[in-house]
């Protein structure tokens, strides 16, 4: 009988093992912000070091002096050139046009109201006065159920200019949120 001895995994194998461990440690840290030099979140400080110019102290002479570095604890502020604030927020009423619609319509149906009225020359009359004020409320009555409202939307960058941003439906943003505008249209940058 034979008894087949128990190979240990391919040396390859170990390998990809432990790079995929260590490489996945090395991400983690990363995002958790545990590496000095990485970004974990917004607005979280980071430390980053920098070479000084000048040495700290004289070298001797014949000596070359080491550069010494210097930790800022001051977040480094990206500048953002289509990032700002809501500054203001403005409705406008919008007058609705009038195509004659409105005037041909009121009128067919004042004027069929008028004729229901009197009888002889009271019916002429009745007839032509309702055909007056049914355009007159036909035309009032178009004009109203094409109107609307329109915002518009001020929006303060942070290089201190301002930008006004049309909007057909009203906002869902307030005043002092901060956004950003993207080919013309306001994003959240929360």
């Amino acid at each position: 009988m034979e008894t087949q001895a128990k190979k240990s995994p391919h040396a390859l194998m170990w390998v990809a093992g432990i790079a995929v461990t260590v490489f996945s440690a090395v991400g983690v840290a990363a995002i958790m912000g545990w590496i000095p030099t990485s970004s974990g979140g917004p607005g979280e400080k980071m430390a980053v070091a920098r070479q000084s110019a000048a040495p700290a102290k004289p070298a001797a002479p014949g000596m070359r002096a080491a550069p010494v570095q210097v930790v800022d604890n001051a977040p480094a502020k990206a500048s953002c050139a289509e990032c700002g604030v809501i500054e203001s927020i403005r409705e406008l009423e919008a007058r609705g046009e009038s195509s004659g619609l409105g005037v041909v319509g009121g009128a067919v149906v004042g004027g069929v109201l008028g004729h229901q009225v009197g009888g002889g020359t009271g019916k002429k009359i009745a007839t032509v006065a309702g055909a007056v004020g049914g355009a007159v409320a036909g035309n009032e009555i178009e004009k109203r159920m094409k109107s609307g409202k329109s915002y518009e939307i001020t929006v303060r960058f942070e290089d201190g200019s301002s930008r006004v941003i049309p909007e057909a439906s009203a906002p869902v943003w307030r005043i002092g949120d901060r956004v950003k505008v993207v080919n013309g249209a306001i994003q959240s940058n929360a």
